[in-house]
């Protein structure tokens, strides 16, 4: 639960959390961290030192629902002769090192990220009349910073979220997020390390689709060229009913014009999937997804959910030969991604004794497989081929509801353990499929349905028999089940 109350010092906090605590004792009363986020905000809003602020009435280092320990309100005027209306702006605090005594993120250094890293920020135009900011854009807020603290997956600028929902509960069309630079917040040194502002910004489906199938950040720079769709400092607008392609039809041919020059920067995503080796009798002992020790479940193991882990953060490099990193223990940080870095990659396993030596899975060719993906992930497999494997990419679904992996990859791609002479392969529950480009072209045509899914029934079925591959489209409940 959150409370609604003007602050000046954003309130008293509680003593230090037990523990070894690696800096320098500071007064309670205005921790050093928040102090630091503070004056960023009074450098932007000199006149409003007391802003509006929503607060977690229990703390979430105290066992509450909130990770985020305050959301302040400000009133910003925004400049009417570059076309910038009127709005509020919303800055959170708690994605980074408040207090700096570990009671809810480790102290690292001064060096690095503070936290996190970064605090959330949005901008929501205001309204004729409105003399009080909604409060529903701190709740949005806390949902992200759930997710956050939830999976430790970090945001960074052009990522996307797909919301499927009005941000606001309405029956807006804005009904998911893109992120970027804040268009004012400035970097901030704190005593815990440097935290940076990633603005939300709220996007329409048809603009969720072309970030996924180009990139955020493309999208990003046409919505600021659209003042009623954002503008420069891409302001929400939640009474929006148009997208930019609705209102300005050019748009989509440099949507169109940048997907083929670039391909996608999207290089993976989390989704409901599965794998099946069609060339091994499924009751053989020696199941191609795993090798089983006990009753043990099948799991990815500590070196296979690295090498993915890295797979994805290499996403967005553009390199004459993509590459997929070797299976490696050591951990490798600062490299570009199109989703953000993991503190915990989310297909870990929750117990570290379910997790299978990785010295006792090998890697085998198969002849056959089937590959099973829900309605929304299917849809991606276009995007897939086209926007990432014929620019020589590679593309990655991770299962969400089980603890297996499919990466796509192109002949360019190096590092991979599939090869043109054994195209499928599977590391664990880690399958790797190469296509060549005459087989994506081949794939694009029959798969061409898969854009208007509106259009077919479900479960949907291909097949390349002379290829030795399926893919089906099935209902959400066929992933539910402890099969998957």
């Amino acid at each position: 639960m959150a409370e609604l109350r003007p602050s000046g010092a954003p309130g008293p906090t509680a003593p230090p959390a037990p523990g070894p605590t690696a800096p320098p004792a500071f007064a309670s009363l205005f921790p050093p961290g928040l102090h630091a986020i503070y004056g960023e905000c009074r450098r932007l809003y000199p006149d409003q030192p007391n802003p509006l602020q929503v607060t977690a009435i229990v703390k979430y280092w105290l066992g509450g629902p909130d990770p985020l320990d305050y959301v302040s309100m400000y009133r910003n005027v925004g400049s009417p002769s570059a076309n910038i209306p009127e709005h509020w702006h919303y800055i959170s605090f708690g994605l980074s090192d408040l207090y700096g005594d570990n009671r809810v993120h480790e102290f690292t250094g001064t060096d690095g990220p503070s936290g996190f890293g970064f605090e959330l920020t949005f901008r929501l135009k205001r309204e004729t009349g409105e003399s009080a900011p909604p409060t529903w854009p701190a709740e949005l807020m806390q949902g992200l910073a759930r997710y956050v603290f939830q999976s430790e997956n970090t945001f960074c600028s052009g990522d996307h979220v797909s919301w499927h929902s009005p941000l606001d509960n309405s029956e807006s069309r804005i009904q998911h997020m893109l992120l970027t630079e804040d268009a004012q917040m400035q970097p901030v040194q704190t005593p815990f390390g440097v935290v940076t502002f990633l603005q939300i910004v709220g996007v329409c489906t048809e603009e969720l689709h072309s970030a996924q199938q180009w990139n955020g950040q493309g999208i990003l720079e046409l919505l600021r060229t659209v003042p009623v769709a954002g503008g420069p400092w891409l302001i929400t607008d939640m009474r929006r009913g148009e997208t930019i392609f609705e209102i300005d039809p050019h748009l989509q041919e440099r949507v169109d014009k940048g997907i083929e020059t670039d391909g996608s920067n999207l290089s993976g995503v989390s989704a409901k999937c599965a794998w099946d080796d069609l060339s091994r009798p499924p009751e053989d002992d020696e199941d191609s997804r795993s090798i089983c020790i006990g009753t043990q479940p099948r799991r990815l193991s500590g070196k296979d959910t690295e090498q993915i882990r890295e797979t994805l953060r290499r996403g967005l490099e553009i390199n004459s030969k993509p590459v997929l990193p070797p299976i490696n223990p050591q951990r490798q940080n600062g490299l570009a991604h199109d989703r953000a870095p993991s503190r915990k990659d989310s297909l870990e396993s929750d117990s570290s004794t379910a997790i299978i030596p990785h010295e006792l899975i090998r890697t085998r060719q198969l002849e056959s497989v089937h590959l099973k993906f829900n309605q929304e992930s299917g849809a991606l497999i276009p995007l897939c081929l086209r926007g990432r494997l014929l620019h020589g990419r590679h593309f990655t679904y991770k299962s969400i509801t089980g603890d297996m992996a499919i990466t796509f990859v192109s002949t360019g791609v190096e590092g991979a353990f599939a090869t043109e002479e054994h195209p499928y392969a599977a590391h664990g529950p880690w399958l790797q499929i190469l296509l060549t480009e005459e087989f994506v072209e081949k794939m694009l045509e029959d798969l061409e349905d898969l854009t208007s899914p509106e259009e077919f029934k479900l479960p949907k079925e291909y097949s390349w028999p002379e290829k030795k591959l399926k893919v089906s489209i099935l209902p959400d409940m066929v992933f539910d089940s402890p099969l998957h």
